[in-house]
């Protein structure tokens, strides 16, 4: 297009500091300049009101009920983003010398001691920016181990009930994904593992408790099986927020594991960028991590490159450290004892929620569930009434739909979370809703159908929006 664009930078000197001034001049083709700028006029007042209005209409764990099952929507205190948020912490740059950031480097040193006391594993990298990276990671771990050992395994194993990005890791380090069914309880089937175990396989991928909410009771027999053929056992920790401080992964016998901070340790989701799926590893594995790793020599703190076994790097530098302080902090403040009551809580209000709703809505798989409840909506689905339909219904009642139709061994599913955060007013209140709604599937299921009825946006037809996708901005009345 021959579009040029020139930068006059020049410098001038303010009170002893050196600050650029930027000029920009793009020359553009005539035909892509704008013949007229139509911008409102608006005070600050407006300005600041029209976005509270519209803030105030957002769903989020600061201002409604958020029981999105398996992704552990739970409250995020205030004081992480305070200490995330200290110029100390959030002026550093990641390039500069070792000298200057023995205290962020402490810090991480010492975090990864409170995870492998947490974990029962020997070491940790943070690179990983997501969960889904932290699988990726395990597997290349998992594949280098193998090779170093003379060994060439293709094959992964995942239940049925895995987590969709499960197989995708697996299959991007390169390995081919194999299924073991659950059986009636909701967990791993043996007899089926054992019909698919050999020495082709190279780990087992579990989350336990699974996303059904069950505690996988068989995890040591599965661990037996999977050293006889030479694999490894790999943690998905999306649901550690059931164990913490009760149990360890390494107890029940996992080798690799990877954490969702932002699910167990009240990390923002997201954060504004990228996540943290911190991986851990036993001895054995420990110089497959991807460099660096911090240390500690001589009461300083540096950054470890020599790992000759080293899976490489995720990602730059060295992981999302706003995240890190966030899950830090988190850990600090609630100690030892504070962690355990986290897990003891969220097992307690899950259980509470099945007890009471598994007379309105099915419970298939009625045995002491972990931290999150599955819920069937088959019986209202013969009335007409889906698993959709209910959660846009709680909509309407100021409580985020939960998450829906997973795990797939479950018809029309409802997966409640309600995490340690929340107050037994709010269960309770959660509980009302969802036999009130239960209630209107007899009485008034139309407005469960066109649901939700008091948001601004009402049901979308969301057949007609994917047949007919259409993203262009329009003026009103056009």
């Amino acid at each position: 297009m021959g579009c040029k664009v020139i930068f006059d930078i020049t410098m001038r000197e303010k009170k002893n500091s050196y600050l650029p001034e930027f000029s920009c001049g793009y020359a553009l083709p005539e035909k892509f300049k704008r013949k007229e700028l139509c911008l409102p006029e608006l005070g600050e007042l407006d300005v600041i009101r029209h976005y509270n209005k519209l803030s105030n209409k957002n769903f989020s764990v600061d201002t409604h009920f958020y029981p999105l099952g398996s992704c552990t929507m739970k409250y995020n205190p205030k004081i992480n983003d305070y200490i995330a948020g200290l110029e100390n912490f959030s002026a550093l740059h990641p390039l500069q010398p070792i000298d200057d950031v023995q205290g962020i480097l402490e810090v991480l040193y010492t975090f990864q001691e409170l995870l492998c006391s947490l974990t029962g594993m020997s070491a940790f990298t943070f690179q990983p920016s997501s969960g889904a990276q932290g699988e990726l990671t395990g597997m290349l771990i998992a594949r280098k181990f193998h090779e170093l050992n003379g060994r060439r395994p293709s094959k992964v194993i995942v239940p049925d009930t895995a987590h969709g990005t499960n197989p995708a890791s697996a299959a991007m380090a390169g390995f081919d994904t194999v299924i073991v069914k659950s059986n009636d309880n909701g967990l791993v089937d043996i007899n089926s593992l054992k019909d698919i175990m050999d020495e082709s396989v190279a780990a087992i991928m579990l989350t336990n408790p699974n996303t059904l909410g069950l505690f996988e009771k068989d995890i040591l027999k599965i661990r037996e099986l999977a050293d006889k053929a030479g694999a490894l056992m790999y943690y998905d920790g999306a649901n550690f927020n059931a164990l913490m401080g009760v149990t360890t992964p390494r107890m029940m016998g996992f080798d690799i594991i990877h954490l969702n901070l932002h699910k167990s340790f009240s990390t923002p989701h997201g954060c504004g960028g990228p996540g943290a799926g911190v991986v851990g590893v036993t001895e054995k594995l420990k110089d497959f991590l991807p460099v660096p790793i911090v240390v500690k020599d001589s009461g300083r703190y540096r950054l470890n490159y020599d790992m000759k076994k080293s899976v490489g790097k995720l990602r730059a530098f060295y992981g999302n450290i706003s995240v890190l302080l966030r899950a830090y902090t988190y850990i600090l403040r609630l100690g030892g004892d504070g962690v355990k009551r986290v897990s003891e809580n969220a097992v307690l209000n899950a259980n509470y929620i099945k007890e009471k709703l598994k007379d309105d809505f099915k419970a298939p798989y009625d045995d002491i569930c972990m931290h999150e409840v599955v819920f069937s909506c088959i019986n209202q689905k013969e009335k007409g009434i889906t698993a959709l339909d209910i959660a846009k219904r709680l909509i309407d009642r100021d409580i985020h739909p939960p998450t829906m139709y997973f795990p797939l061994l479950v018809k029309e599913a409802l997966m409640v979370e309600p995490t340690e955060t929340e107050s037994k007013e709010t269960l309770d209140y959660f509980i009302d809703i969802m036999r009130k709604i239960n209630s209107e599937v007899e009485t008034n299921p139309s407005i469960i159908k066109n649901a939700p009825v008091t948001m601004p946006v009402k049901r979308v037809d969301e057949v007609r929006a994917v047949r007919d996708m259409d993203f262009r901005w329009h003026k009103d009345g056009d």
